[in-house]
């Protein structure tokens, strides 16, 4: 399986978010500078975050985009699945028309093996991994590269 850069990156954006999130909103511009994605390329996937409600736009100063929801009721795979990625391993993209228009021989280990990667990065939230230490470090020299703008302490404290 290889997760292509647009679920790497919305996956990405989203983290900017979950950790910025106490301090207000966040602008694209800011996460292509700090993440190193291209401007546009996170203007085509945040219309598909905003579609499927994970994140809403803030518009005047200080403006940018926020999240929709907390950070610990959205998962990894929700992201992953919003801008139309998926983490199926299967060659047939699940079809079962693998070989010759009929499942193949070892379909089913790939289709179970799909499966518990989906479980795995659903099952894991933006708050869970914001809140990892290894995290939280890069994060800071980020936030020490941006120029301090933002400084923050991530706690998955229920609003």
């Amino acid at each position: 399986m290889k997760l292509s850069t647009k679920g790497r990156y919305a996956v990405t954006a989203m983290m900017d978010l979950a950790i910025h999130d106490r301090i207000g909103p966040v602008t694209l511009a800011d996460i292509s500078q700090c993440q190193g994605i291209s401007l546009s390329y996170l203007e085509q996937l945040f219309a598909k975050l905003r579609k499927a409600d994970l994140v809403e736009g803030v518009r005047g100063p200080g403006g940018g985009y926020r999240l929709a929801k907390r950070a610990d009721q959205i998962s990894i795979a929700h992201i992953i699945t919003a801008v139309d990625e998926s983490v199926d391993v299967t060659r047939c993209k699940g079809h079962k028309d693998c070989q010759d228009g009929s499942r193949c021989l070892t379909h089913e280990l790939w289709d179970d093996l799909s499966q518990q990667l989906y479980d795995f990065l659903d099952g894991i939230t933006l708050a869970q991994f914001a809140n990892r230490p290894e995290v939280q470090k890069v994060a800071r020299r980020q936030d020490e590269r941006r120029g301090a703008r933002h400084h923050f302490i991530f706690r998955n404290d229920a609003a």
